[in-house]
């Protein structure tokens, strides 16, 4: 039995620090973040958060381990753990 790709994909938000993977899709309306989904999603785009991006969980916050600091491709950006869910790892 082959396992399907979906089956490695998760969130970023759920993940730990260390974690390295791609950036394998955004679904907005799965975040509880207060911006609306189209806003969001383009502010991630913006960040660099497109598909195939590679990703790394640098550090979290001290107080329920947010914000995280996430690598994207070359660059640094620290985001809450609600918008983080919007975007799919695998």
């Amino acid at each position: 039995m082959t396992r399907d790709r979906h089956d490695k994909r998760s969130r970023l938000g759920d993940a730990a620090r260390g974690f390295t993977g791609v950036v394998a899709a955004l679904e907005t309306t799965a975040s509880a973040s207060a911006l609306d989904a189209g806003e969001l999603e383009q502010r991630l785009i913006e960040f660099g958060f497109v598909e195939g991006a590679a990703i790394e969980i640098l550090h979290e916050g001290a107080i329920g381990r947010d914000p995280i600091a996430v690598r994207i491709n070359n660059v640094t950006v620290a985001l809450r753990r609600r918008e983080a869910m919007a975007v799919v790892v695998e």
